[in-house]
């Protein structure tokens, strides 16, 4: 693991690269978003390393998986019912205990 020399870096969660997790959100929000017209994606159970090239939200329909941060101890879990944003650069090992099925969306810039 490469070191640094400034005592502010202790913290191992990389700047501004956290998951974010929104619970059931309300089919108002779904709607706007326009959740139904993305893509839709799946996996099987298993444990698969996972890096975002561009910033991804995904609506979960089915699954429940459990997130765990490269260069970090954080953990994220999220299913079905969950808006997810992963940020554009994050690196992760997806933990599925229930296989996926989910809409989703990369930004474009």
């Amino acid at each position: 693991m490469a070191s640094s020399s400034n005592p502010d870096t202790m913290d191992t969660d990389p700047p501004g690269l956290s998951i974010a997790v929104e619970r059931n959100p309300p089919e108002s929000r779904l709607v706007q978003l326009g959740v139904r017209s993305w893509p839709k994606w799946g996996c099987p159970t298993g444990k698969f390393p996972v890096k975002f090239d561009a910033r991804q939200t995904c609506y979960l329909l089915k699954g429940k998986v459990t997130a765990h941060i490269k260069g970090s101890t954080e953990r994220v879990e999220f299913g079905a019912g969950d808006l997810v944003v992963f940020p554009k650069g994050l690196s992760c090992t997806w933990d599925v205990a229930a296989a996926v099925d989910k809409y989703y969306k990369f930004d474009s810039s």
